[in-house]
């Protein structure tokens, strides 16, 4: 896809139902690979062994232990489910709940979509951040592109979207917040030049038995003739820490 293809501009009121959708769906689909992850950690299978022995030993059905297991492994998907639906709702009834009033009448804030054929496939936003000791950082939020369009480089000119925008008003950084399920945003990001600096577990009892981890990235904006989108920097250490 060629930029003639699409182009970035500002949101406008009559994208409000195809940006919300589109943020919608975007953040469910963090749900079963969050879910399938636990597969992969010692002690989820250390806890359903403790779930499956415990009706086996006390009971000594094997029928009810399997049974417990099954109902174990449905609620953990709901919970893992209601995680990114408690985020969605939130999200939308906060600052999606009126687009153009939260970003495009405040001064540092701006939304903008990607729109192609007369189709919005993309959208990201940019506040400023409220806890950097003073420094001028840039929040970059909301990023998503429809799946339908996804590889084809929009998600790379929407986070330079933002870096332009930050390193237009005099901000030193971009940060941004995503989590350890966003594994294709990760991927983009670290590709962008942005370093993970902080992790720590999303709020939920769930999330530290499935490791949904929040990360925090930071775009460090060159000065002078450095290059504005240098090489990726080094990925760092997911040490999840509990708030």
């Amino acid at each position: 896809m060629n930029m003639a293809d699409y182009c970035i501009r500002l949101y406008k009121d009559s994208d409000y139902d195809t940006v919300r959708d589109l943020f919608a769906k975007g953040s469910m689909e963090c749900t079963p690979v969050a879910f399938y992850h636990t597969f992969s950690l010692p002690r989820f299978w250390l806890f359903m062994l403790v779930v499956f022995l415990i009706p086996l030993l006390t009971i000594g059905s094997i029928t009810l232990s399997i049974l417990t297991v099954t109902l174990t492994l449905v609620r953990i998907w709901f919970c893992t489910r209601d995680i990114m639906l408690s985020y969605i709702q939130h999200s939308l009834s906060n600052d999606m709940l009126d687009i153009h009033k939260y970003y495009l009448q405040r001064d540092g804030y701006c939304y903008w979509v990607a729109e192609s054929a007369g189709e919005v496939v993309g959208m990201v936003a940019a506040e400023p951040s409220s806890n950097t000791a003073g420094e001028k950082h840039v929040v970059l939020r909301r990023l998503s592109v429809a799946k339908s369009h996804r590889g084809k480089g929009i998600g790379k000119v929407l986070c330079r979207t933002v870096i332009d925008f930050a390193r237009e008003r005099g901000c030193s950084a971009v940060i941004l917040e995503t989590t350890s399920a966003q594994i294709d945003a990760q991927r983009l990001y670290e590709k962008m030049g942005f370093r993970c600096f902080r992790t720590f577990y999303a709020s939920e009892l769930t999330a530290k038995l499935i490791e949904f981890i929040i990360m925090l990235y930071q775009y460090d904006i060159p000065t002078g003739s450095e290059n504005l989108y240098p090489k990726p920097l080094p990925v760092c250490r997911t040490e999840a820490l509990l708030l």
